[in-house]
């Protein structure tokens, strides 16, 4: 497979577990996660189980505990009954840095064969598989291969083209990761606040950690430019609780990332004969629902499930790929409707957008949770 990513990774333990042999070709030249944080969701947790599969993250993250969203000042809008659900469920969702969870995949890998510093520049096909070729001259055949390489990614140019446009979504998003502790954040907390353009994000991910995430929006030729800055982010965020500010006050400017926001027109074919895609390759999504790890997870779940035992592998992969569109592109519009959401800057738009979440019925909240947090077991339909 191509790519050594959150989706690949998982891939390759899914493919150990069920019998089948892989190959990791990885174009950076060491594995090193940036530094941010992120949720494993119950339906990954879920899917991975399904397997056998457990990488202790509970012991490298933190379970999450309670989800609130609030106003910039710290009021509190509405809770979210996401808890409720995981507890319902009977498996939690886990937030932790990826650094920690890529150490976790890493673990579970075992003697599975990764290639560093193999930069891939393209994908032939032919009667016995695929060969993919990279930038120093060499390549490597597979009966199946699968791009798992990410938002730009090389496996899906041989399906889109080269010219296949990214989607901005009008912001920057800021990222970091500090030991911080606060009164008004308990243990497995994840707290959204929300003002004018911008949103901001605190999670608990154990170990006297938390990740914080700001939004703003921001013309595309600057968030894809950010200078980067302490200070902008400070003032982003004047005025705002307690708890952002002093988080971002926290943390050294060396350690706030900036990336922009965007993703791409959901792709309805993933693959042709043995060549197919995964996770952010397949569908990338905004970040706004914290699902893209999860569906990149529930991906290599079913594919390895699906590869399990099969003759006819290009018949397989489209199976995988029928099994997955849906429910990927559910994920995919949910992730546009509440970026939108979040970030308008009408003063009556954002009233309405809160009254409507306070007045919101629990049993609404709780069934959009459920389509969220149920893995989707293809074997159990």
């Amino acid at each position: 497979m191509v790519g050594a990513g959150i989706g690949g990774l998982t891939l390759a333990v899914a493919l150990r577990k069920v019998g089948v042999d892989a190959e990791i070709y990885e174009r950076a030249s060491e594995l090193r996660a940036a530094g941010s944080g992120l949720s494993v969701m119950t339906n990954a947790l879920t899917a991975l189980d399904s397997l056998g599969i457990d990488l202790g993250l509970d012991k490298r993250g933190q379970a999450v505990t309670s989800f609130t969203m609030k106003t910039a000042r710290g009021r509190l809008i509405k809770e979210e009954p996401l808890v409720k659900v995981a507890d319902e469920i009977g498996v939690p969702c886990v937030c932790l840095s990826r650094t920690d969870l890529q150490h976790a995949l890493l673990d579970a890998l075992g003697d599975t064969p990764i290639t560093l510093g193999a930069t891939a520049t393209g994908v032939e096909t032919d009667d016995s598989g695929a060969v993919v070729h990279f930038a120093d001259g060499t390549s490597a055949r597979g009966d199946v291969v699968v791009g798992a390489d990410g938002f730009n990614s090389v496996v899906r140019r041989q399906f889109t083209g080269p010219d296949e446009p990214a989607e901005d979504s009008g912001y920057i998003s800021w990222l970091g990761i500090v030991p911080f502790t606060h009164r008004r954040l308990p243990p497995g907390a994840v707290a959204h606040y929300w003002g004018k353009g911008s949103g901001f994000g605190l999670i608990d991910i154990g170990h006297g950690r938390f990740y914080w995430w700001g939004t703003k929006n921001m013309p595309e030729q600057r968030s894809h430019n950010w200078p980067g800055g302490k200070d902008e982010v400070l003032r982003a965020y004047s005025g705002w609780a307690e708890e952002v500010r002093e988080v971002i006050q926290a943390t050294p400017e060396e350690d706030i990332i900036g990336v922009p926001s965007r993703d791409r027109a959901f792709l309805e074919s993933w693959g042709e004969g043995p060549v197919t895609l995964l996770g952010d390759a397949a569908h990338p999504m905004l970040t706004c629902i914290g699902q893209g790890a999860a569906m990149a997870m529930e991906d290599a779940v079913v594919l390895a499930r699906t590869l399990r035992g099969a003759t006819d592998l290009s018949g397989a992969l489209r199976t995988y790929e029928d099994l997955r569109r849906e429910r990927t592109r559910m994920m995919v519009v949910a992730s546009r409707e509440v970026s939108d959401r979040w970030h308008m800057e009408s003063r009556i738009g954002r009233l309405r957008r809160n009254t409507a979440l306070r007045l919101a019925r629990h049993a609404d909240l709780m069934a959009v949770q459920r389509a969220a947090l149920v893995f989707p077991d293809p074997d159990a339909a």
